[in-house]
């Protein structure tokens, strides 16, 4: 009996949905272990060619580690941490890849989830839904259209109009000063 409840915590530990995210530096957490590559096959079987095309190696080069880890590795930040999270000035968030136009602060609201939240993206060519599993879960990862980068996840318990939150890491995000007076 005892050695079936030794099988049993030992196969619970080691099984991927029950194991703690490795914790990177700079307050990230690594994501999947495949990568954004040029193409993707999204949600209902589509393949998605990305108009930015590079390496790994070019995007390793123009990225901060924080940023390739979020943007090209599926990373997530550690919530509360981002620059963005309670960040309530006028303009337009960008993705800190490409610069494409994502969210505006308009979109923008205080979720209490630990990540910039968004109830609807600026424009929804911008960007694009697909399947998520990983983590042992099924979740809806958003993705940058232009570069193909990880920018989040989109869950259904957002405020009206859209009841979307679009929960998105600031590490993803450029952010472009729209307020009177700015320059």
């Amino acid at each position: 009996m005892k050695y079936i409840l030794l099988l049993s915590v030992l196969l619970l530990i080691a099984s991927p949905s029950c194991q703690a995210q490795d914790r990177g530096d700079d307050n990230l957490t690594k994501g999947r272990d495949e990568k954004t590559s040029t193409t993707q096959q999204m949600k209902g079987g589509e393949i998605k060619m990305f108009a930015i095309q590079k390496s790994e190696d070019d995007w390793k080069k123009e990225l901060d580690k924080d940023e390739f880890r979020v943007l090209r590795e599926g990373g997530t930040e550690i919530a509360f941490t981002g620059k963005y999270y309670k960040h309530d000035v006028d303009g337009v968030y960008r993705c800190a890849a490409c610069g494409n136009e994502l969210f505006t602060s308009e979109e923008k609201y205080h979720s209490g989830c630990g990540w910039p939240s968004f109830y609807a993206p600026k424009d929804n060519e911008n960007i694009i839904i697909r399947e998520d599993r990983s983590h042992g879960m099924v979740r809806e990862e958003v993705l940058c259209a232009s570069c193909g980068g990880h920018l989040g996840h989109v869950f259904e318990d957002g405020p009206q109009p859209t009841g979307l939150r679009y929960c998105i890491n600031s590490v993803s995000l450029d952010f472009e000063n729209t307020s009177e007076g700015s320059k």
